[in-house]
Parts: structure tokens; C-alpha cells; sequence
């Protein structure tokens, strides 16, 4: 089965080559409105009420002034009139709540199935985009979705239509007033041809802008301490505030076009106005019409300005949105992975003492499975899993060279293995493709006799606990940390972990124990304590296979003395893989494997290859592990 799906070539910031058509924008747009078609099609039917009491009022105005002239009763006709504004309020007030609430409806839409696909990016997608850039699109660019998907499209149907019934009463009146009237209003209304394009790239650049100062923000944020200790925050600031410049320039430029284009309908009506005026006047004074229509066409000619908005501000809002949808709709084809067994991810492999390594599956773990590529089902494994790298090559992108060439190795399970080199020499991509977040290029690698390829991810990252190079601690409370990957666990396996790691003396030492919080990427935190988090939380998944990168680099030599021997007794349990620059941390592994320039050297254990590798024998002289010469 795959794993993820075929990675778009499309970046995240749509070029203007790459922007969709009109016609495919129009689709994503009625894909978002459709679940909620029928509370548009409400909000759009009180609007059309509104729009009708609105056009009913010249026609009553017109019958007061004919019963002053002719002195008859006015109460009935004030009361229509009367009735006719308070219902056409009303209606509106609705139509517009209803609307705004289908709007909040789908900009969260957008936002649940935008986070939803950002938080599954495959690793080299995520490698490949600027974190700052993608959390604009969450938020900035799905806002502008709550005017473009409800106001825009109900705003051109009702403005059309009503629109199209002023024009019909109008023509009416009087032809030859309405026949002035859209002459003078096409004359100017023709600019909206040149103004409504330069509205939709002012409005992306704009966008891709406000992209760019969240992405300034979230390098600062990223690496505050080391910006403060450099003495860099002016230039930082330089650096935000001409972000924050260019999204400035753009929004003025949009602005700019946005003004003219309401400037021009509102100067086509009342230069309309005044034509009907002069012109209607002339008639009135000939007799060809009555003072009484004059008053309704320019009332109608008056009420004719609201549709012509709205038609303008719907293209505006379309413009504006099509370029925010451009946007999401290039992260949600972004390529993600497919999990298969979702609640895997929250179950346990049991491989502790208790068990004797024999492991119990819990519930949910005997459901479904893969299907390998000989077509058998990838059944899960018991007890400590083992591991083999056959002839793997793997390069992060085709013009890079290679990472690994041809790395070969066999680790069965259980016990402590380690892996040795000069930086740069691969080791932590093995763990990357243990773990799939990247794909060999060649050869392959297995777990429990299965290509993980083979695996459904959930079930793969379920029986694997993972310590990752910097111990990232997530914000949020000491707990949540502590269970992040095991939520099910309970409070004694809490406090044993917290023993067995010596975090109990910074839990007393907290005011607030396991509930503190530990502060933005734990920086309430030590190094040292950090790393022994990272340890605690992937001994809680109680996993089958443990990777540890760089676990004990900022550990003090008590600390560390106390990890070594945690991960001694978990290697008596489960298999458990350690990448190390300190050889004092490993020397008492199973089997070391030495790797350099992307490929094995040696393996063999300590004794072994301090008499037989010359790059593993330097590496323990520079250590004091063995006498030099």
C-alpha cells in the first residue's frame, strides 16, 4: 500500500502559471459552499425579500404623490410604505445573519481540512515549505473565504436579479430616461474591465505578503535566545518591519484599485442622476410624463445604485478570493500521508518486565493490517522487533548526492545497538527511514522481515518509541509532554518512568508538579531536562523498537550515567537503537556499527573493533577509551 500520496509539484505559492482557471476556482468555490447550500439558498431568498420591498417603495412613494395631487387619503398608502420598510429591514437583518453564519461555517471548513492535511505533510513537503508561510494560509487566507463563498455569490445573484427588475420598472416609467440612464452608467461602468484584475493581483501579492511576515516571525520566534545573544534585534526588526512594509505597499495598492472601482459606480449613479434630472425635467415640462413619475424613476434610479454595488463589490470579493484560494487550494494539494489504521496511533505495544518480552496487543491492534507486496497481510509483530538495511541508497532530492549508497546491516531484535561515525556519515537517517519519513531510493529497509513500505504508518510509528536529535518539548504542561505519544497512559507508569529518569526531583521542584507549564518549545526547561522528557515520553509508548538520537548529548555525567543504564534495561526488553558521538555511551552495546561517507565501515562490538577498525580506533583514542598509539 502507499504511504502517501503522490507529492504535487505545485509550490505552496502559486505562481501566476500555475494560478487555476477561472473555471476551476468557480468549482473550488461551489465545493466549499455545497454543504451548506440550502442556508445560502435562505440568506439569499431574505435578501431577494428585502430587494423586493426596497423596489416596492418608488411605487408608493409614486401613489402618495398622485393622492396629494388629487387630495385623497394618505393613510393606507403611508402605512404600505411603512410596512415596506420595516419588513425589507427585517428581511435584510436576517438574510445577513444567516449568511455571515454560513460564512463562519466555511472558513472553518477550510480550516479543519487545511490543518487537518498541513499536520499529515509528508517530512520532505514540510522540508521543502516555510512553516510561517502555511500558518498565513490557515488563517489569513481562509478569512478572506467568508466574504468570497457566501456575500460574493449571494451578492451577484440578488444584485443581478434585482438589478434586472429596477431596470424592468424603470424601462416602465419612462424608456427614454432609463434609455439615459444606461448610457451614462455603461459609459462608466466599462472601467471595471481594467480595474477588477489589477484588484486580484494586488490582492494575492498581498496575501503571499502577510505570508511573508509569518514566516519572518516564526524564524525569530524559532531562534530568539540566539538572536538576543548576537546582538541582532535591530536587524531582526529591519528584517520584520520591511516584511511588514511590503504587505503594506501591497494592501495600498489594492486599496487603491478597490477605491477607484467604488468611486466609479458611485459617480455613474449620480452622474446618472443628473442626467435623468435635466432630462426628466425637460419631459415633465413638455407633458410627455408626470411630476409623480419623474420622482418614482429617480427614486428607482436611486435604489438602482445598491444592486450596481453590489455586483461590483461581489466581483471584488471574488478577485480577492480566488487569489486566497489559489493559495489553500496549493497547500491541500501538497503530498500527505495516509496513516491506514488511525487509532493505532493511540495504542501500546505492553513489552515490559512484566511480559518476560513476550508483549500484549491491546485493543485495536489486531484489526485490519496491510497488505505486503507479495500480497500476504503485514501482521504485528510481538515482542522486540528486528531490523535489516538491505543494499539501501537514499538521497533527500534527485540533485543531491547520495546519503546512503548501498548501507547493509542486520540488528535482530532485542538487545543494544549503536551506530558510530564522523558527522555527516548518515546516521540519523537511519532512524528517518526506520520511520518513514523519508523513502529509500534504492534497496530496502525491513522490520520483523516487512518492508516498512509494507506497514500502514500507524501501525509501523506505533511499536516505535523515537528521541529525536534535539529533544523538542512541546508547550503545554509537563503531563501532556510526559504522554504525548502514549495518552492511555496511567499515573503509576507516569511516576515509574519519572523514577527511572530521574525527572522526580524536577516535578517536587515545580510549583505546579506534572500539571507546569513547561513553556514555548520547553524553554522552561534545561537542556539536560528536555532530553530526559523526550527519553521519559518515548518510554511511556512502551515500544518495540527505541531510537535514540544523540539522547544523552546535554546530560550531565550522573544524569547521563543514570540514562545508560534505563536504556541497559530496556535493550533487555525491546530493541533498541542508539546513535552516539560520545562512544563511552555505547561501549558496553551489543554490536556497534561504524559508518562513514554513507555507507557501513564495520560492525562488530567494542573490543572488536578497537583491535580491528582503524576510523573506530581513532575515535576511542581522541575519547580516552583506549591508549592512544
Amino acid at each position: 500500500m502507499s504511504a502517501a500520496e503522490t507529492p504535487s509539484a505545485l509550490s505552496p505559492s502559486a505562481s501566476p502559471a500555475e494560478r487555476p482557471s477561472a473555471r476551476d476556482t468557480w468549482r473550488e468555490l461551489y465545493g466549499r459552499i455545497r454543504p451548506h447550500r440550502a442556508a445560502v439558498a435562505v440568506g439569499a431568498l431574505l435578501s431577494l425579500v428585502g430587494a423586493a420591498t426596497a423596489l416596492g417603495q418608488p411605487l408608493a412613494a409614486k401613489a402618495l404623490v398622485d393622492r396629494l395631487a388629487a387630495d385623497g387619503p394618505l393613510v393606507g398608502v403611508l402605512l404600505l410604505l411603512t410596512g415596506l420598510v420595516l419588513a425589507g429591514t427585517v428581511a435584510e437583518a436576517a438574510g445577513a445573519y444567516v449568511l455571515e453564519r454560513t460564512a463562519e461555517s466555511v472558513v472553518l471548513a477550510a480550516r479543519r481540512r487545511l490543518m487537518e492535511r498541513l499536520i499529515r505533510l509528508r517530512i520532505p513537503e514540510m522540508e521543502r515549505t516555510q512553516p510561517g508561510d502555511l500558518m498565513s494560509r490557515v488563517t489569513s487566507d481562509t478569512t478572506l473565504l467568508h466574504q468570497v463563498t457566501t456575500q460574493s455569490v449571494v451578492s451577484a445573484v440578488t444584485g443581478t436579479l434585482s438589478l434586472a427588475a429596477t431596470l424592468v420598472m424603470m424601462a416602465l416609467m419612462d424608456a427614454v430616461l432609463l434609455g439615459v440612464t444606461l448610457g451614462v452608467i455603461g459609459l462608466i461602468g466599462s472601467s471595471m474591465g481594467f480595474l477588477l484584475p489589477r484588484i486580484s493581483r494586488a490582492a494575492e501579492r498581498t496575501q503571499e505578503a502577510v505570508g511573508a511576515i509569518s514566516t519572518v516571525l516564526e524564524r525569530a520566534f524559532g531562534a530568539f535566545r540566539t538572536i538576543k545573544a548576537s546582538g541582532a534585534e535591530v536587524r531582526e526588526t529591519a528584517r520584520l518591519e520591511e516584511a511588514a512594509r511590503d504587505a503594506w505597499r501591497h494592501g495600498v495598492r489594492s486599496a487603491k484599485w478597490q477605491a477607484i472601482a467604488s468611486s466609479a459606480v458611485g459617480f455613474s449613479v449620480q452622474a446618472s442622476f443628473l442626467a435623468v434630472l435635466g432630462v426628466g425635467g425637460a419631459r415633465v415640462a413638455s407633458g410627455a410624463i408626470e411630476i409623480s413619475t419623474l420622482i418614482a424613476f429617480l427614486l428607482f434610479l436611486v435604489h438602482l445604485a445598491d444592486p450596481v454595488s453590489r455586483l461590483v463589490e461581489a466581483a471584488e470579493q471574488y478577485q480577492m478570493g480566488s487569489a486566497a484560494i489559489a493559495r489553500i487550494s496549493a497547500a491541500e494539494r501538497l503530498g500527505v500521508e495516509q496513516l491506514g489504521e488511525e487509532r493505532l496511533g493511540e495504542k501500546r505495544l505492553d513489552v515490559g518486565p512484566e511480559t518476560g518480552g513476550a508483549g500484549q496487543v491491546e485493543d485495536g491492534w489486531e484489526r485490519g493490517g496491510g497488505v505486503t507486496r507479495q500480497g500476504g497481510p503485514v501482521r504485528p509483530g510481538r515482542g522486540p522487533a528486528s531490523v535489516r538495511f538491505q543494499d539501501v541508497g537514499f538521497r533527500y532530492r534527485d540533485e543531491l548526492p547520495l546519503v546512503h549508497d548501498g548501507v547493509s546491516f542486520v540488528v535482530p531484535g532485542g538487545g543494544l545497538t549503536a551506530f558510530v561515525g564522523p558527522s555527516g556519515a548518515g546516521k540519523s537517517t537511519v532512524f528517518a527511514l526506520i520511520e518513514r519519513f523519508h523513502e529509500v531510493t534504492g534497496g530496502r529497509v525491513l522490520v520483523d522481515g516487512e518492508d516498512v513500505r509494507d506497514w500502514p504508518l500507524a501501525r509501523l510509528r506505533a511499536a516505535i518509541g523515537y528521541v529525536e536529535q534535539d529533544a523538542p518539548v512541546l508547550a503545554g504542561t509537563l503531563r501532556e509532554n510526559l504522554v504525548f505519544a502514549a495518552p492511555d497512559a496511567t499515573d503509576e507508569e507516569i511516576r515509574d518512568v519519572l523514577v527511572r529518569t530521574r525527572l522526580t526531583g524536577l516535578v517536587e521542584r515545580l510549583p505546579d508538579g506534572l500539571e507546569a507549564l513547561v513553556g514555548h518549545r520547553g524553554s522552561q526547561l534545561s537542556g539536560g531536562e528536555r532530553q530526559r522528557v523526550a527519553v521519559a515520553r518515548a518510554l511511556l509508548r512502551r515500544p518495540r523498537l527505541l531510537l535514540l538520537d544523540e539522547a544523552t548529548s546535554q546530560l550531565d555525567a550522573a544524569n547521563e550515567l543514570a540514562l545508560r543504564e534505563v536504556v541497559a534495561e530496556a535493550a533487555r526488553h525491546t530493541t533498541v537503537l542508539v546513535v552516539a558521538h560520545r562512544l563511552s555511551t555505547v561501549t558496553a552495546a551489543d554490536r556497534i556499527v561504524v559508518m562513514e561517507a554513507g555507507t557501513v565501515r564495520a560492525v562488530g562490538t567494542h573490543a572488536e573493533l578497537v583491535a580491528s577498525d582503524a576510523l573506530y580506533g581513532e575515535l576511542a583514542a581522541t575519547q580516552f577509551l583506549v591508549a592512544a598509539g
